[in-house]
């Protein structure tokens, strides 16, 4: 990929270098290459030091087998193919513990957890490939949009023009500024502390959430090494003053602090990676796209790290994007009609998950006794009703939301 110019124009640009934006960029090459466009992608190089991992739900696997990336990450994943809910509260009313089985939807698993650095290196690897995409080692600045282009000035001191822009540059988008796209924005009393450990006891492929009083106790199966067969991610939301606590604590204390929490149920824990904290905070876009210009993953949603519903919403925004401009003609006289487009795709499905995720982590949170009963029953009646599971596990992968005619988790042609 060539490097940035002082002014160059370009079909389409998309502003942000991380997993989103990447996926984006790497999905719509092959609509370029077909069309005779010109991509730019405006990010710097990303640090190499992510200790996260990211649970791909099986339509965002598929997705990413499309793009020929997949295989590269397989190998370094671990799948999840039983997703425990445990009621670890002290509360009056409690929900039974409640197991949501990949094997109830005939398939072998949910999805696969993989490290981010393990996903970011195949995705630039397959974009290094692309002889239509411009990679440029730099930040969105300033812009303006007209009736016929987005205009960006970049942090490297150049600029450039596009037909058309995504912005997949985070919760706090230049790019969605600059197009004049207003959000609605809110914060949690909570901090995310994530973190990866080793474990004496197998995980057999199940992923727990512990819900607790201050939020979820995640533990993500990872895959194996070879001083360390039993591993696993793990998500940890408390109170901001309690995260900070746990962050002065050394690595035995964490350990001996999680092997109580989890009653032993891992064995003896060891940590691999320092705890990095994230406070938690919600974000959603009034509209998807106006001005030219497209949100995708946190630059139009962002929500709590609740059933691995986060950067998988984003890949469904990458799909969206994928559909709406092979369905356009051209980019110029058709920008506003795949505003509208896209918009219409992403809606109702961002509303729901977020909607979702923020009643589910409210409930978690509440001392009001009717709020904590309603919610005991709802999973109660989750784990005794199977229609009722099959109809939840489906609605939270994704699987019953189409894009036109085009099933969730189905590659677009645009991807091929």
């Amino acid at each position: 990929m060539a490097s940035g110019q002082d002014s160059a124009t370009f079909d389409l640009a998309i502003a942000g270098g991380g997993l989103t934006g990447l996926t984006a960029a790497l999905s719509l090459a092959g609509l370029c290459e077909r069309r005779g466009w010109t991509l730019a992608i405006i990010a710097p190089e990303l640090p190499v030091h992510d200790q996260r991992t990211t649970a791909l739900l099986m339509p965002s696997v598929e997705l990413l087998d499309g793009l020929g990336v997949w295989q590269q990450c397989m190998p370094r994943s671990a799948p999840l193919r039983t997703m425990r809910l445990i009621d670890a509260t002290a509360r009056l009313f409690r929900a039974p513990l409640t197991d949501f089985r990949a094997a109830e939807l005939d398939l072998e698993a949910f999805g696969y957890n993989v490290p981010n650095t393990v996903l970011l290196s195949a995705l630039d690897n397959a974009l290094a490939e692309r002889d239509c995409v411009t990679r440029i080692d730099a930040t969105v600045d300033t812009g303006s949009t007209t009736n016929d282009a987005v205009h960006l000035s970049l942090s490297n001191g150049h600029s450039i023009t596009a037909s058309m822009a995504v912005a997949a540059d985070g919760r706090n988008s230049k790019l969605r500024d600059i197009a004049a796209i207003t959000t609605r924005s809110w914060s949690y009393p909570q901090t995310a502390l994530a973190l990866n450990f080793g474990h004496s006891l197998p995980h057999q492929h199940v992923s727990t959430e512990f819900h607790t009083e201050s939020g979820p106790f995640t533990q993500v199966p990872l895959p194996p090494r070879a001083a360390q067969p039993y591993r696993s991610s793990l998500v940890w939301v408390v109170k901001p003053q309690r995260a900070q606590d746990i962050l002065d604590m050394d690595h035995a204390a964490i350990a001996h602090l999680m092997m109580d929490m989890t009653q032993r149920c891992f064995g003896e824990v060891t940590i691999e990676t320092t705890p990095q904290a994230f406070p938690l905070s919600g974000l959603t876009a009034h509209v998807h796209a106006a001005n030219r210009v497209l949100l995708a993953g946190e630059a139009a949603h962002v929500f709590p790290p609740i059933g691995a519903q986060g950067f998988n919403l984003g890949l469904r925004d990458v799909a969206a994007l994928s559909t709406c401009l092979t369905d356009a003609a051209d980019l110029g006289s058709a920008a506003v009609d795949i505003c509208a487009a896209y918009h219409r795709h992403r809606a109702a499905e961002v509303m729901v998950r977020t909607g979702m995720v923020d009643l589910l982590n409210r409930s978690l949170l509440a001392d009001f006794l009717p709020v904590q009963a309603a919610r005991a029953v709802g999973l109660t009646a989750i784990g005794k009703f199977g229609g009722l599971k099959r109809a939840l596990m489906r609605q939270s992968m994704g699987l019953d939301y189409r894009d036109g005619n085009r099933s969730a988790g189905k590659i677009p042609d645009a991807m091929a």
